[in-house]
């Protein structure tokens, strides 16, 4: 696989004249390519484990303008290492989570950005917290000071993601309109800006 510039090119065209951003997923991916992407001016990305983005992004990370999100599940065991890594958690779900953050927090930390992930589509094998459950973990967010920044989702597969990413935006008018929405993959992004999407999560398009 390789650096597909054509779709980035054509991700750049999509997102003219919305306000979101492109992040990028290089889950897998090698550090070669990363700073290749780097060199091209691309700055946002993601990864799904924390063992992984450490490998990759410790001498990156000297970078003063690469900006690292954590999409994949957080365990409690791994809070502190990954409050080192990442500038922003997309994946807050729990109590638990939540309190072990609380505990190393704080200005020698470089994680600024706390999102809270919904399991839109209520579906088993996803994580996240249920769209009913969600004020109530919000506001236990809040009231612990952990700083709630936005919200993502990743929608069922097999389902016209509109409905959900509706939901969502029912969600964010009904809690706060100034969270960010981190919505959109690679087979859906472009239905996600059109719902107003802050952030979009983008891998597999791009590395083919």
């Amino acid at each position: 696989m390789s650096i597909n510039y054509k779709a980035l090119r054509q991700i750049n065209t999509d997102l003219k004249g919305k306000r979101a951003k492109l992040i990028i997923v290089t889950k897998t991916r090698s550090q070669d390519d990363i700073l290749e992407l780097i060199k091209s001016g691309y700055i946002d990305f993601a990864e799904n484990r924390v063992q992984e983005a450490q490998m990759k992004y410790s001498n990156i990370n000297t970078h003063s303008k690469v900006n690292l999100s954590l999409i994949g599940p957080l365990q409690s065991n791994k809070v502190k290492q990954a409050l080192n890594i990442f500038d922003t958690i997309q994946t807050i779900d729990r109590n638990k989570i939540v309190d072990e953050i609380i505990k190393y927090n704080g200005v020698n930390t470089k994680t600024k950005n706390f999102y809270i992930q919904i399991n839109i589509g209520e579906e088993n094998q996803k994580t996240g917290v249920l769209p009913d459950d969600f004020r109530k973990f919000y506001d236990y967010c809040i009231n612990k000071d952990l700083k709630i920044s936005g919200i993502m989702c990743i929608p069922p597969f097999d389902k016209d993601p509109r409905y959900f990413f509706e939901k969502m935006l029912e969600i964010r008018k009904n809690t706060n309109d100034h969270l960010y929405l981190s919505m959109g993959m690679s087979s859906d992004y472009k239905i996600a800006l059109d719902f107003d999407s802050n952030e979009i999560r983008v891998g597999s398009l791009i590395f083919s």
